[in-house]
């Protein structure tokens, strides 16, 4: 394969955040709920980065994002993912961010950075954000909670990583996420159907669960 030489790169803070629960509500409630769900998200991402460089791009659902330093990854992500969490329409999202040096082509953004930075956001789970540790020494400096989850084995990337917890969110309660569409219930306004076994947002979820719960299984 052939090397190319003396490509420009720059630092920068990679960002990748998606809906948890997309895929199942497309499933269950139809592509027109899923669409009106995601217009809902670009609207914020829009909101929240106003000001800061538009989203690098879109996959489906998958917002790519580039800051030039932890620190304004942090403050626009924390007013994002602040804001998720209040907007009852929209459910848990995971994010992975990572810093460090990347190629620029065409509008787009390449190199073991930004691989490094959409295999974390893989790893996290409902309700979760995961960073490398440039990210999580800018939060501790800003007093958020950052959680050490030790070394880390990413698909195709060589060697473990340190991956850190940071939470610019409130945490989300496993107990109150449904396992489907992983909606996150405020305690104030809903009631669990049975004391026991996992919360859904609507009988659709609770039905699709029942019919394949290995399917879903539980929320992390």
């Amino acid at each position: 394969m052939r090397q190319r030489e003396n490509l420009a790169t720059a630092p920068a803070t990679v960002a990748f955040i998606d809906i948890a629960g997309f895929s199942a509500i497309a499933d269950i409630y139809g592509d027109a709920a899923a669409l009106d769900v995601l217009e809902v998200f670009e609207s914020m991402v829009r909101d929240a980065l106003s000001g800061y460089e538009p989203p690098i791009k879109w996959i489906g659902d998958e917002a790519m994002l580039s800051f030039p330093e932890p620190e304004t990854a942090i403050q626009v992500l924390g007013t994002l993912l602040q804001a998720c969490r209040e907007e009852s329409r929209l459910p848990l999202t995971r994010a992975g961010l990572n810093h460090g040096p990347v190629i620029r082509r065409a509008g787009d953004l390449f190199g073991t950075t930004v691989n490094i930075a959409a295999r974390i956001a893989a790893l996290a789970s409902p309700g979760q954000l995961l960073a490398t540790q440039p990210i999580a020494e800018a939060a501790v400096t800003r007093g958020i909670l950052v959680r050490d989850l030790g070394m880390v084995a990413l698909r195709s990337v060589a060697g473990e990583v340190p991956l850190y917890e940071i939470e610019l969110a409130p945490s989300a309660d496993p107990a109150w996420i449904d396992p489907v569409c992983k909606m996150h219930a405020p305690y104030s306004a809903y009631r669990r159907a049975s004391p026991q076994g996992p919360w859904f947002c609507s009988p659709l979820c609770e039905e699709a669960y029942q019919r394949s719960p290995q399917t879903y299984g539980l929320p992390r």
